[in-house]
Parts: C-alpha cells; structure tokens; sequence
C-alpha cells in the first residue's frame, strides 16, 4: 500500500512496511512514538518539492476544492502508476474519486487511514529526511497567509478603510466650508453688502470677490467668465449706489485671501468626492447603485467595514444612524423610527410622506443583499443591484398608482379624470317649523266669544254650571287634538333630519303656558259671576 501525504513543501509518498499494524487502530500511535518504529512501519519512496509559496497555493487550493493540480499529477503518473497494483491511501474521498476517474488508480480511504495520516504528520520531520525543520516551519507560515488572502479574496482595491477616512473627510470639509463662506459673506458685507443678493452661489461669490477687491474697482473689472451677464450688470449698478462702509487695502486684502482658502477646499472636495465614487464602485457597486455613493459609504462608516455592514440584518440596515431616536422611541413605548441613513437615498426621497417607510424597509432588505454580495462575492459587477433597483422602481410605481386608482375610484384601469356632477338633495321649506305656538281653530276662537258675551250678559246658574263643563271638555278634546297634529309633523322632520329635537320642548312649554291662561281666564270668569 502507498500513503499520499500532503505537505507545505512539497508531496511526499510513503511505502507501507507491514499492513497488519494498521488493523489495530486504537494502538497505532504507539508504533510512531520514535522515528525508528516509524521507519518500521512507513518508508519514504518520493518526494516532491514545491519551487516556490505559488506553486504551493495553487497545489493546496486544488487540493481544498477536490482537484488535482499539475505537480499532483505528474508525480502520481511518475511514482504510482508504475505500481498499479498497489493501493493508494488518501485523505480526501473527494480527491480519491477524481484520481481514480482520471488516472484509474484503487484509492482507500478508512478511520485506520486518517490514524495513518496522524501518525506521519506526528513525525514528519524524522520520516522526510533532506528537509530542516526550519525550513519546514517558513514554508507552512507562507503557505498559511497565502491560502488565507486567497480564501477572503484580499486585494488592495478591497480595503474599506479609505471609504470610511473620505467620507469622515467629505463631512468636515463641508462644515469647514460653510463656516468659512458666512465668514466671508460677512466680513465683505461691510464694505459692499449688495453684492450678497445679487450673486447667491457661494463659489461664485468668493471669485468675484477675490477679483473685485474694493467696490470703487467693479466698473473697470470684467466678471464675465464668473457671472453671466445680467448678474454682472446688477452688481455694476448695485456697486454705484452700495450703503456699505470704507475699507482699507490691507482689510481687502485678507479678505481675498480668505476667498483663495475657500476656493481651494472647494475643489478639493470636488477631487475627494469623485475619489471616493470610484473607490464606491470599486468596493461595494451594488450598494452603490441601491443608495447611493454617499449612503453607501456613510453605512460602510456607520457599521466600521463593508464585513460588519454585512453581518447586520436588512432591518438594523434600515433604521443604521437613528439608534438614539430608537432607543427614545422604546423607553417612552412609542412607534420606532421608520429610516435611518437610508432616508437620503433618492428611491426614499422620491417618494411621498405616506409610502416612505414601505419603501425605505424594501429597499433596506434589497441593500442588505447588495452589500452581502459586494462583501462576500466572488464578482465584481453590478448587475444585480441594477436589476433589485428596477424592482424597487417598479414597486415604487404600483405604490403610487394605487393611491390614484383610488381617488378615482376604478380598481383596475388607469387614473382617469371624471367629470364632476353635483348632486344635491332639494328640500322644501316647512313654514310650520317657525312658530312654536300651535295654531287655534275656528270653533276654539268662537267659544272665546261666547264666553264674552256670556261674561257681559246675566245668566242663569243651571247655564251658568253647564257651560263650561262643555267647554272644557271640548277644549281638552281640542288640546288633545292640537298636541297630535305637531307630533306627527316632528316625526316626519326627525326623519329627514335627526338632529332637531329641541322644537318638540319648547312646543310642550308652550301648550302648558297656553293650559295656565285658560285656567286664569276660567277662573276670572267664576269670580265675576259670582259678584255679579
């Protein structure tokens, strides 16, 4: 049997000396406790070096993804294959049936195999002879950075670092220059603070600025490559009729020289900002082509790498930078912030008030993806942010062509202008509702006046006793009749509108108030005929 045992210098292939030791699995180690036992059991036939840490790293990537690489090949052909009849003995079962498919070689792999392999390792150094350890040791620590850049895809153009110095930078410079600009705005202002007004564009302010110098020198001085035309002719007349104060040389002087600082940043952030949109693309394209050069990179800062960024779910993505608004928002149990950084984004800045946190949370969960592959991925194009980025346009359309299809009130078809007709109900004034007194009827106002004449006539007692008990039973029957008749007229009205019940008290009021008369009138009428 032959032992195929892998090294960082180089494949070394063993003789087994006596088979029958590797049945005993528990108890081989102790056949390898010195380098003369081992010799007994194992002896080294090849061995073949590697020139240098490539050949190395390519042979042990080979190995790692179950290929066999061209030294492998070559020394299988040369060594083993001359002994076809003897058995291979290998580590990997992967690699054992791709040698056996390509080089038609019996290949064994077994518990009493890799005890084997346990053991040589364990004394590789006595076994392997024209080798020193030393050397052995500065190959294996070689090979073991090689194989680990190669494994996490190391490269220059991948270092996240430079993104998250550029934008640290980037934000300075911009506070640096505000703060430098309203400096400069105001110190000129003294001397000539029209000019303020008229040019609004910071840059452009500074550069008339540093060529004008004092207002006296405006109508001889040409701004044309600064300002367009209609602006120069502004300043030239505001420049005559200025209200600002006299300055000496030396104030103008300074002044400029703020203007050259100002103008200087400028362009320097301009260099920094296409720096790091190239360094964007370079790193992370599809986060790029999701969020965005700036969000991306100030995600990148926020999380500390693009690899940290990576381990963070899409929804720690989606609220990354509002961490004190969400801690504010749990200890008071009030609803979480929506969006983070990812609010600068223009899929989420396009959208309207109501559809931001629906789009902010799908375009947080397609970034989260972006960034996972930008980190982890083998490729280096952007096509898949550029299709989850149509998606996200596509969905953001629906979005908003839902909310018109409501309006408009067809589920299915496109937004459409209808017409618009009024519809009114027309209601019929009702006069009876204005008095809250009832209306007297005919036979009421002649009993009145019967009981005058009887007031004013003498009479007789037994009339006198049964008038008015007829009279009042008609007047109750009349009352009765009278507190009906609006009754149903509320009903009517209550239906058509339920808000007016007020009119029905006051009716009631009223037909006691009327009740309170007649029992006056009565007994006005009993006390005079009894004087009588």
């Amino acid at each position: 049997m032959l032992v195929l045992f892998e090294t960082a210098a180089g494949y070394a292939i063993f003789k087994v000396l006596d088979e029958s030791k590797l049945q005993q699995v528990d108890s081989l180690y102790k056949e390898f406790e010195t380098p003369e036992k081992a010799n007994k059991i194992v002896k080294l036939k090849h061995f073949e070096k590697f020139q240098d840490t490539t050949e190395a790293l390519a042979a042990a990537t080979a190995l790692v993804e179950g290929k066999i690489g061209k030294s492998l090949k070559k020394v299988l052909k040369k060594v083993v294959a001359k002994e076809a009849h003897e058995q291979l003995a290998i580590s990997d079962v992967k690699l054992g049936g791709v040698i056996k498919e390509k080089l038609d070689l019996s290949c064994v792999h077994s518990p009493a195999v890799a005890e084997l392999m346990r053991c040589i390792r364990g004394q590789m150094e006595n076994l392997i002879t024209g080798l020193p350890p030393r050397e052995i040791s500065a190959m294996s620590l070689g090979l073991a950075h090689s194989l680990s850049r190669y494994k996490l895809k190391f490269s220059p153009d991948k270092v996240d670092t430079m993104i998250v110095q550029a934008i640290s930078l980037l934000d300075d410079l911009d506070k640096e220059l505000n703060n430098y600009i309203m400096r400069c705005r105001e110190w000129y202002g003294w001397h000539f603070p029209e000019l303020g007004k008229v040019i609004t564009d910071n840059l452009a302010y500074c550069k008339a600025v540093r060529k004008i110098g004092d207002r006296t020198n405006v109508a001889t001085s040409d701004l044309s490559d600064i300002l367009p035309e209609e602006i120069e002719a502004e300043v030239k007349l505001a420049a005559e009729i200025s209200m600002g104060t006299e300055v000496s040389e030396q104030d103008i002087g300074n002044i400029r020289h703020l203007c050259d600082q100002v103008i200087e940043i400028t362009e320097y952030r301009t260099q920094l900002y296409d720096y790091l949109k190239n360094r964007m693309m370079a790193i992370a394209p599809n986060l790029t082509v999701m969020v965005g050069e700036l969000v991306g990179a100030r995600l990148i800062s926020h999380a500390g790498s693009l690899l940290n960024l990576a381990k963070h779910p899409a929804s720690t993505v989606q609220i990354l930078g509002a961490e004190k608004a969400l801690f504010r928002a749990l200890k008071t149990r009030k609803d979480t912030p929506k969006y983070g950084l990812i609010y600068h984004a223009s899929l989420v800045g396009q959208t309207t008030a109501k559809n931001k946190g629906k789009i902010s949370r799908m375009l947080a969960a397609k970034a989260a993806l972006a960034i996972r592959y930008d980190a982890l991925g083998e490729d280096t194009n952007a096509e898949m942010g550029a299709e989850n980025r149509a998606k996200l346009e596509a969905r953001l359309r629906q979005l908003e062509e839902k909310g018109i299809r409501r309006i408009s009130g067809t589920g299915k078809a496109m937004a459409k202008a209808d017409k618009y007709q009024h519809k009114s109900e027309v209601r019929i004034y009702d006069p009876s509702g204005d008095s809250t007194i009832p209306s007297t009827s005919k036979k009421r106002k002649f009993e009145e006046v019967e009981e005058e004449e009887d007031a004013a006539a003498p009479e007789t007692p037994v009339v006198k006793s049964k008038k008015p008990k007829k009279e009042a039973v008609a007047e109750e029957e009349e009352e009765a009749a009278a507190e009906e008749t609006p009754k149903k007229k509320k009903k009517k009205k209550v239906k058509a509108e339920p808000v007016a019940e007020e009119p029905q008290e006051e009716e009631v009021a009223a037909t006691e108030s009327t009740e309170k008369k007649k029992k006056k009138k009565k007994k006005k009428v009993k006390e005079e005929e009894e004087d009588e």
